[in-house]
């Protein structure tokens, strides 16, 4: 049975199972992204669904989130350019490049999810009788980088993630009594 009315947890879910089901991300979370605890965090890349707001239409509530997808800058990174036929060596400190690179790839593939994937229904691929949730808009990624007890960088995005709710006053519990004066 489909939900008619898609909650807070039905459209978190969602977004968890998005980043679930990629097979590059090793951990979600949901939340402050300053309350993540890296020390306990023992597996990256993380993808964090920070909630931001919701706001409605006439038949619609959108859920909006800032999704950021990020890893752990690790020290000391050697990498080799061929450029001219001439190989140069370029020393990085750390292979931060590296990790904006791999994070944006993911975010790409999270937004591609987001918009075209027939992974948006509950019970599975090409099922349109379950609930779907849509995203309309254009997205701009930023890149980010936070220094908790390690370097963690990524890029961040928002989203809003429209479902249909009718706004149904029939079943909602309080007193049937006039509230006018």
């Amino acid at each position: 049975m489909a939900v008619n009315n898609k909650s807070y947890n039905n459209v978190t879910n969602f977004l968890c199972r998005l980043g679930e089901y990629h097979k590059q991300i090793s951990s979600v979370s949901v939340g402050d992204i300053f309350d993540i605890n890296l020390e306990k965090m023992q597996k990256l890349p993380l993808m964090h669904i920070n909630p931001t707001n919701v706001t409605t239409g006439d038949s619609e509530l959108i859920y909006n989130f800032q999704i950021f997808v990020c890893d752990l800058v690790s020290e000391s990174d050697v990498e080799t350019k061929q450029q001219s036929n001439i190989t140069k060596l370029i020393e990085h400190d750390n292979n931060e490049q590296e990790v904006w690179n791999q994070t944006l790839s993911i975010a790409t593939d999270i937004i591609g999810m987001l918009r075209h994937s027939t992974r948006q229904s509950l019970a599975g691929v090409n099922d349109i009788n379950f609930p779907l949730y849509f995203t309309e808009e254009q997205f701009t990624l930023e890149p980010f980088q936070e220094k908790f007890d390690n370097m963690l960088c990524g890029w961040v995005f928002s989203v809003g993630v429209k479902v249909m709710n009718d706004f149904d006053t029939c079943d909602i519990p309080v007193d049937n009594l006039g509230a006018g004066y």
